[in-house]
């Protein structure tokens, strides 16, 4: 059926009324979207790189306050989750609702006002986070006003696509809109929240939060960023696009709700084990542990789930390197959501805590996972965006695989032994009590692996950089294309 469907589209890209906007998906938007998420992907692992080189060697801040690590880490974090993921998940999910849907988006002007909404959002981040504005909180150090423009733009965002989902020509909502719809619900809720402020300037607020609440608001936001933002819209990416590049069904449908259920319930409750050993009620702390350790259970799920749909065609890991980008992904998804469970149980997490273990995690899961299931997805998208059968080159998507790959084993491996030698360092005491080693020591000690860590995010960046080349030559080869809608459902 779906290679009777994807046939019968790729005819109807070419028929004589593809070009009346009544009857073509509005592919503009997604278009828009995929080519900032390239840029964005470039500057925001530059970015990542420079301050990887500064750790190895800090005099690469040249003395100069807004080149420093302390606020280009921020800049580095939020360009790579809310512009290079943001806009692969805005593309993503504006592609998949109009075709699960049938239907043309709800508004064009809205989704206008969404991405050049958001673009300055990326924007007054960039300016304002390298001269020191701050709110101090992890993935929310945007000031008041920037964080009304996000609230107000991601109203603009939820209603296209739910108002898309009202209008649609099918029945069935696909569950992967089920999972793009708790992502947008859920990061308004978390977003609204965390950024309730007192204003004391045009650039300075107050948390409306005092001492331990505000540490516990901050990391319901903090974690369930990770969980709506970086989990449950990247898998709605999983649910759409791997069947498609694989040409095969979902491997179980029926696992893919159980999934959906039970992974936003479970994740809402997990943010306190990031508060380990903090002012934070005992009790709370252990609730945390314990939906952290559940949470093993859907996050395999859906692993699972999106890896077996290759059966049948294992072959295609071997021939495509696209499907491989996206395996690759959920293997990386399945370590990172193995090892966060893991490093959530306090024993593990009083070695843990505060170490560049952290560190690999969460590039695991966002170069890993995040990163190239959002470059698979983006490679499937370029050219029927810009009218072609295929990238460019597809042996560059080869080089880019590889480059990555081996860029991001360097990167999590390296941090991974630095962050169990600086906790076994810190703890290490000697009979009389004293501390074994100086901070200092565990610094040096760390110092190779910093090394290390350049290397793996030097290659990650020029892998980027080969896919920004390959992207950039398949769309000046091809023009801009709005697909169709089947004719049969158009005027349904």
């Amino acid at each position: 059926m779906s290679a009777v469907f994807n046939s019968a589209s790729a005819m109807a890209v070419q028929s004589p009324w593809a070009a009346s906007r009544a009857t073509v998906y509005n592919d503009k938007i997604v278009r828009q979207f995929s080519v900032a998420a390239v840029i964005w992907g470039v500057v925001s692992m530059l970015v990542g790189v420079f301050i990887a080189a500064q750790m190895t060697w800090p005099e690469l801040n040249f003395g100069i306050a807004w080149l420093s690590f302390g606020r280009l880490r921020p800049l580095h974090t939020n360009a790579a989750i809310f512009a290079f993921g943001g806009c692969s998940l805005f593309a993503t999910s504006y592609w998949v609702v109009q075709r699960t849907c049938q239907t043309r988006i709800i508004s064009d002007k809205l989704a206008a006002f969404h991405f050049w909404g958001w673009q300055l959002v990326i924007l007054a981040a960039a300016i304002s986070l390298p001269l020191g504005y701050t709110r101090g909180k992890e993935y929310a150090e945007l000031e008041w006003p920037i964080s009304i423009l996000i609230a107000v733009t991601w109203v603009a965002y939820a209603v296209v696509f739910f108002g898309t989902i009202g209008i649609r020509k099918v029945r069935h909502i696909y569950v992967a809109n089920w999972f793009y719809g708790s992502f947008i619900i859920a990061v308004a809720l978390l977003h609204i929240v965390n950024a309730a402020v007192v204003p004391a300037g045009l650039m300075k607020s107050y948390s409306a939060y005092a001492g331990v609440q505000d540490a516990m608001v901050q990391w319901w936001y903090g974690h369930n960023a990770v969980g709506f933002f970086l989990t449950a819209g990247f898998l709605g990416i999983v649910y759409y696009f791997i069947p498609k590049q694989a040409e095969r069904p979902v491997y179980s449908y029926r696992l893919s709700i159980v999934h959906f259920w039970a992974l936003i319930f479970t994740y809402m409750w997990a943010g306190p084990h990031h508060l380990h050993f903090t002012a934070l009620p005992d009790w709370t702390q252990s609730l945390g542990m314990v939906f952290s350790l559940i949470l093993l259970a859907p996050s395999w799920g859906g692993m699972i789930n999106g890896v077996m749909t290759l059966s049948g065609a294992w072959h295609k890991l071997r021939d495509d390197p696209i499907i491989r980008f996206m395996i690759v992904a959920l293997s990386f998804y399945g370590i990172a959501t193995f090892e966060g469970p893991m490093m959530s149980i306090k024993t593990v997490n009083s070695l843990s805590h505060y170490t560049d273990w952290n560190i690999a995690h969460v590039h695991g899961g966002t170069l890993g996972w995040v990163g190239f299931i959002s470059m698979g997805a983006l490679y499937y998208l370029v050219p029927r965006l810009f009218g072609q059968k295929k990238m460019h080159s597809i042996k560059a998507i080869e080089i880019h695989f590889w480059a990555a790959t081996i860029g991001i084993v360097l990167y999590i491996a390296a941090m991974w032994i630095a962050g169990v030698m600086q906790g076994l360092m810190w703890r290490s005491i000697n009979p009389d009590g004293s501390l074994t080693y100086t901070f200092v020591e565990s610094v040096k000690a760390t110092y190779p692996f910093y090394l290390v860590r350049f290397c793996g995010g030097l290659l990650y960046l020029s892998g980027m950089l080969i896919m920004a080349w390959n992207v950039m030559m398949t769309a000046t080869a091809g023009k801009p294309v709005d697909a169709a809608i089947p004719s049969a459902l158009a005027h349904a």
